[in-house]
């Protein structure tokens, strides 16, 4: 018995630390601007949604493919918006995401196409260009 109290409290003494490291995503992860997103949306051109969290590691693996991307000129007319998928429920309630690391891209006012957990450049340039 007390061998198993021990056992517990070692385990509860490890994973304090790392949810500590883990952080919310309120520190890196911007607020989305639903307001401007809808405004680009109803406007008509080329917009990607990003579902982000801090502590996804596949978005982790796509954030630098999605800057090198938003940095050529083939995409220089998208406007990238991101969501905190922890935080930006109402957006992500309305367009039916039920996973981190979705992109939805919009053209013309509507959702032309939506990748969940892609983490090549190949597959998320492809999403990427079909809101061109």
């Amino acid at each position: 018995m007390i061998q198993r109290c021990r056992l517990a409290l070692l385990a509860l003494a490890v994973s304090l630390p790392l949810a500590a490291c883990l952080g919310s995503t309120d520190q890196t992860t911007p607020p989305l601007d639903q307001a401007a997103f809808e405004r680009a949306v109803a406007a008509g051109g080329p917009v990607v949604l990003d579902f982000y969290a801090d502590w996804c590691p596949t978005c982790k693996q796509q954030q630098p493919i999605v800057r090198q991307l938003m940095s050529e000129p083939k995409f220089k007319e998208v406007k990238l918006f991101v969501a905190n998928f922890d935080q930006d429920k109402a957006i992500k309630k309305q367009l039916g995401v039920s996973a981190q690391s979705t992109f939805v891209a919009f053209k013309g006012g509507r959702e032309v196409a939506r990748s969940t957990g892609q983490t090549t450049r190949e597959a998320i340039e492809a999403t990427f260009a079909k809101a061109l």
